[in-house]
C-alpha cells in the first residue's frame, strides 16, 4: 500500500497516547495526523508535537479548524461515553463519510471484535471497541459459541487500580452493560454477565480474565482447539494475549442441573478459560494490559478500514 491514511486520535490520556506511539511505531497503512485534547497542559499533547504532530487543545472544534483536518480519514475516540456522543454528531457534520473508531462505551455503532466480526463492519461509519474486557474475553466466548451454541457467559476482568484512569472509573456502569451486551451480540450468547476488579495490589498485577461459557454438550477437544486457534488470532495483533493455564470443562448432568440467574436451570457443558494480557510497555507500563488490547485492537481495526478504503 503505497498510501497511508491519515488519522487523528481525540483523547491525550494514556490509551490516546499509546495509540500514538503504536501508529508511529507500527502503523503501515495510517499515519497520525492531529492529537486533540481540551487541555492545553496535557502531557499527550505535548509529547506529540515534540514527535511533530498536529495538536489542538479547543476540541473538536480545534481539529475542524486545523489545516490537517483536510486530509484526516479516520478519528480515533479515547474520550467518554459522554463525549463521544457529542463528538460523533460534530465530526459527521463536518465530514460525513469520515470513519470513526470509538474506544468509548458509548456504543453508537456496531461492537467490533477484529477477530470476530471486523469483516462484517469494514463499511460502517462508527465502530466501537467495546472494552478492555470485551475485547480479551469475547473472542473466547465466539471461540465456543462457533462449536455449541452458548447459552450463558460471564466474564469476570481483573485489571491493576494504577491502570484504570478518571475515564475508566467514570465509566464502570457502562463498562459492564457494554460489554455483557456484546457477549451477547458479538460472542454469540444467549445471555452474557461482566465483572470487572479494579486490584490495588503492589507491584501491580498484569490483566487477567476468567471466561465461564455454559454450553450444550460438545466434543470437550473441539472446543479446546477452537480456544486455542483464537488465542492465537488475537495474540497476532495482541502479543501478550495468552491462556493462563489449560481449558477446563465440567459436565452439568441433567439430572442435577445448575440454576442460572436470569437464565433458569441449565445442564451441557461448563468451560473455564483462564487468561493473562501483558501490555507492549510502548508507552504504558507492561501491567496495563487492559489498555493495551484496546490500542491494538483500535489499531488492528483502523489498519483493515484504511486497507479497505484504498482499495
Amino acid at each position: 500500500m503505497s498510501k497511508k491514511i491519515k488519522a487523528a486520535i481525540i483523547g491525550p490520556g494514556n490509551i490516546g497516547t499509546d495509540l500514538m506511539f503504536k501508529i508511529m511505531r507500527n502503523g503501515k497503512n495510517i499515519e497520525m495526523g492531529a492529537m486533540v485534547g481540551i487541555d492545553p497542559a496535557s502531557d499527550g499533547l505535548a509529547r506529540a508535537k515534540r514527535l511533530g504532530v498536529a495538536t489542538t487543545a479547543e476540541g473538536v472544534q480545534g481539529l475542524i479548524d486545523l489545516p490537517e483536518f483536510a486530509d484526516i480519514e479516520i478519528v480515533f475516540d479515547a474520550t467518554s461515553a459522554g463525549a463521544h456522543m457529542h463528538n460523533e454528531v460534530f465530526l459527521r457534520g463536518h465530514k460525513e463519510n469520515i470513519k470513526i473508531i470509538d474506544m468509548t462505551p458509548a456504543a453508537i455503532g456496531p461492537y467490533c471484535v477484529p477477530v470476530v466480526n471486523l469483516e462484517q463492519n469494514l463499511h460502517e461509519g462508527n465502530v466501537n471497541m467495546v472494552t478492555c474486557g470485551g475485547q480479551a474475553t469475547i473472542p473466547m466466548v465466539a471461540a465456543v459459541s462457533r462449536v455449541a451454541k452458548a447459552h450463558y457467559a460471564e466474564i469476570v476482568a481483573s485489571i491493576s487500580s494504577k491502570s484504570a484512569g478518571p475515564g475508566t472509573r467514570a465509566n464502570i456502569d457502562e463498562f459492564t452493560e457494554t460489554t455483557a451486551k456484546a457477549i451477547e451480540v458479538v460472542g454469540g450468547a444467549q445471555k452474557g454477565k461482566a465483572i470487572i476488579i479494579l486490584n490495588p495490589a503492589e507491584p501491580p498485577l498484569l490483566m487477567r480474565d476468567t471466561v465461564y461459557v455454559l454450553s450444550d454438550a460438545a466434543d470437550e477437544s473441539e472446543v479446546e482447539a477452537s480456544i486455542e486457534q483464537m488465542v492465537e488470532a488475537v495474540n497476532s495483533y495482541v502479543p501478550g494475549y495468552r491462556l493462563k493455564q489449560k481449558v477446563q470443562f465440567d459436565r452439568i448432568s441433567e439430572d442435577q442441573p445448575m440454576n442460572v440467574p436470569g437464565l433458569g436451570r441449565f445442564s451441557g457443558l461448563k468451560t473455564s478459560i483462564f487468561l493473562e494480557v501483558e501490555g507492549a510497555a510502548h508507552y504504558l507500563p507492561a501491567y496495563a494490559g487492559n489498555l493495551d488490547i484496546m490500542t491494538s485492537a483500535a489499531l488492528g481495526t483502523a489498519e483493515r478500514i484504511a486497507e479497505s478504503l484504498v482499495n
